[in-house]
């Protein structure tokens, strides 16, 4: 299934900025900056490319060719120009990165030379401009990012009770997710499980970096959930807040998205902070209790001057940000391919059964025993490659990839989804097709798992990859076991989708019925529904 022809799309950031009235102000700026630009443009057309790459027009080079899927765009253009190229938006050369070949040589093979972020003016406003994820590779960063990596392992997979407490975490959200969807599911009624995945998702890492949840009727954590999910359409690679910054200056409608993006960031940013800041004023060095006690005594007893004492706060609004988008845009996913494929929900029911029965939940013991749910899930992350282009990359020094030199400071785009759709490494790529990852026995291919590029790859892959996966595994099986889900028949069933940082589905109604005794309601707080 191609995403250009089966896959509905919704206007991305950079075709609605555009698409709708440009204003006066925006038309005069634009001709002014087109005159110019134009001795530039024209010199440049006198002079050898020093990449190969589509024509780029003056102001705002291919921003307009780019069309609703950039993603598409890009590994079409690489059929005509090779997996390394050139484009240009605004006035920023960017080089497009795609294949596995091409992408594994730069991220793993010269990965110190790919793991810098650009200078874009939507990072600097990321978690006080302290964020893990946005900032600039240096020492400063290396030490950042060593600190956080082993406070999430500590509270997550670093032994054998951690792993218990996680599950236990992640089992508690499940439940309350299964006690809301049979509730809204109540006289066959129909539901969108986006926003409760989100906030589940937002939970776990709560629990990990809070020592606390919050209610899906809690109003507040729900709002601000809901700003947050407008985060990746500003980050997402092409977006014309940062490759156009001068469009900051007068009103348009990139001037909009930026300062929502802005407020949102501020307000997400100042509720993570007041949590941090409860946390100081209660710190004990010899009790951990959390993640935020963890980052307060290894960032600010440290005292080697490396990292401020802010960074604790940008780390776990780093943790918690990115730990909800991706685990809840994937369970969306999950959720709608099982309704559309109901042959392959059906056969993992009769899994369940199998291996779990109806006397208990399933837990990461019996992950071995139900291959098929995780090739489900890795299909899942394979085929929609809801993580389609990484966050921007830019050249820490002079590399060459494939016999083409790219200069220091060029800004890179990494197109994960070409990796997953290379017809040369995947079979039929665009047919959904769990059993691809299953060998003749029925068990998991773990060679073929780790060529799916979702997290990204070298220095920069996220530090929360496999913790993710057990959490997606988790909530997945444990809905599976008691819950199945149906479409709505009067909603035709679509794989529309919204492109950003995450591709996300843009509708997706279900119900949800109960198979067999339901266990495990006992809420979060430990009391009875």
């Amino acid at each position: 299934m191609a995403l250009d022809t089966e896959f509905g799309v919704k206007s991305s950031s950079i075709t609605r900025e555009w698409s709708g009235q440009v204003q006066p102000a925006l038309v005069a700026s634009f001709l002014f900056l087109f005159c110019l630009e134009a001795c530039l443009w024209v010199r440049n057309l006198r002079h050898k490319r020093r990449l190969p790459g589509p024509f780029a027009w003056p102001v705002v080079g291919n921003a307009m060719q780019l069309g609703q899927m950039p993603h598409i765009t890009f590994a079409k253009l690489a059929k005509k120009y090779g997996n390394v190229y050139q484009i240009r938006l605004g006035c920023s050369n960017i080089v497009v990165l795609n294949g596995d070949q091409a992408i594994h040589q730069a991220l793993i093979e010269h990965s110190t030379e790919f793991a810098g972020r650009p200078n874009f003016v939507s990072f600097q406003m990321i978690s006080g401009g302290r964020s893990l994820t946005f900032t600039n590779y240096s020492k400063q960063w290396k030490v950042h990012r060593k600190l956080a990596q082993s406070s999430l392992r500590a509270f997550s997979s670093a032994n054998k009770q951690t792993k218990i407490a996680f599950e236990q975490h992640v089992t508690a959200e499940a439940n309350e997710l299964v006690q809301a969807f049979l509730r809204y599911s109540t006289d066959g009624r129909y539901f969108d499980p986006a926003h409760e995945f989100t906030v589940a998702a937002a939970n776990v890492m709560c629990a990990l970096c809070f020592g606390k949840r919050y209610g899906h009727d809690d109003h507040e954590f729900r709002c601000l959930l809901k700003k947050l999910n407008k985060f990746g359409e500003t980050v997402g690679a092409g977006s014309l807040v940062d490759v156009m910054p001068w469009l900051q200056s007068f009103p348009n409608p990139v001037r909009s998205l930026y300062e929502n993006f802005k407020s949102l960031n501020e307000e997400f940013f100042n509720f993570v902070k007041n949590k941090v800041q409860e946390h100081r004023e209660s710190f004990d060095p010899n009790v951990t209790r959390d993640m935020s006690d963890a980052m307060i005594n290894v960032i600010e007893e440290r005292k080697d001057g490396t990292l401020s004492k802010e960074f604790a706060e940008a780390t776990i609004t780093d943790l918690i940000g990115a730990g909800q988008d991706t685990v809840s845009t994937v369970l969306q996913w999950i959720v709608l391919l099982l309704v559309k494929h109901p042959d392959k929900q059906a056969k993992l029911h009769e899994l369940m059964d199998k291996v779990v029965g109806q006397d208990r939940l399933p837990t990461t013991e019996d992950r071995s025993s139900l291959a098929y749910l995780d090739a489900f899930i890795y299909e899942t992350m394979r085929f929609t490659s809801f993580v389609p282009v990484t966050i921007p990359h830019s050249t820490t020094s002079d590399v060459t990839i494939e016999g083409l030199r790219i200069p220091k400071d060029t800004v890179v785009f990494i197109n994960q989804w070409s990796v997953n759709h290379d017809p040369l490494k995947w079979k039929d790529p665009h047919v959904f097709d769990p059993s691809r990852f299953l060998n003749e026995n029925g068990d998991l291919n773990k060679d073929l798992t780790s060529g799916v590029m979702i997290f990204s790859s070298g220095k920069r892959r996220c530090i929360g990859s496999q913790i993710a996966k057990v959490e997606v595994f988790l909530f997945a099986a444990i809905l599976l076991h008691q819950c199945s889900f149906e479409s709505d028949p009067s909603d035709p069933l679509t794989l529309d989708c919204s492109y950003g940082l995450t591709l996300k589905p843009l509708r997706c109604f279900v119900s949800a019925k109960p198979r067999g005794k339901l266990l495990g309601l006992v809420s979060p707080e430990g009391t009875l529904p």
